[in-house]
């Protein structure tokens, strides 16, 4: 399997519009529309050519205000193929929203649950999509660049 096979084979069924290959990124990597994330990720998962069984991280990315885009990362792995591969989705910073991939590997729940707790990024048909590692009523988003940590809470001082 080769990054160019897989750009055949995602062009074929999705359209060359919407994936494109990144040179620039290791492992192999792709970028597609968040219109197609979903359907890109089903025929990666299902394809015999493919059969990207793993998905081994989801990562969320802020690009900062001056950019005005976010970005989702996946990191797939195909076991018997032994062959890596990122997706790269580029959002809209004002309101970053893609879809979930849960159904396709389930690994994604908690992983989609971090990003959006993290970054503010709202996984479409996720099936609970809430904070995972700060509390519920916690003010924004910590890893986004433009983070102001709030001073108290629940009347106890924040200090960093």
């Amino acid at each position: 399997m080769t990054l160019d096979t897989i750009i055949t084979l995602l062009t074929d069924r999705v359209g060359a519009d919407h994936v494109r290959a990144d040179a620039t990124g290791t492992p192999a990597t792709i970028v597609v529309s968040k219109e197609k994330l979903a359907t890109i990720c089903t025929v990666l998962h299902e394809d015999a050519g493919a059969y990207f069984d793993m998905l081994s991280c989801v990562t969320g990315i802020d690009n900062g205000v001056q950019a005005a885009t976010m970005e989702v990362v996946y990191n797939l792995y195909s076991i018997p193929y032994n062959f890596q591969l990122m997706i790269r989705v580029m959002l809209p910073r004002e309101n970053p929203i893609a879809d979930s991939v849960t159904h396709i590997w389930k690994s994604a729940d908690w992983m989609e649950r971090e990003v959006f707790d993290m970054y503010g990024i709202i996984f479409q048909n996720h099936p609970d999509l809430r904070r995972i590692l700060m509390p519920a009523d916690w003010e924004g988003y910590p890893l986004r660049k433009d983070y102001k940590h709030q001073e108290y809470y629940r009347d106890i001082r924040v200090e960093y």
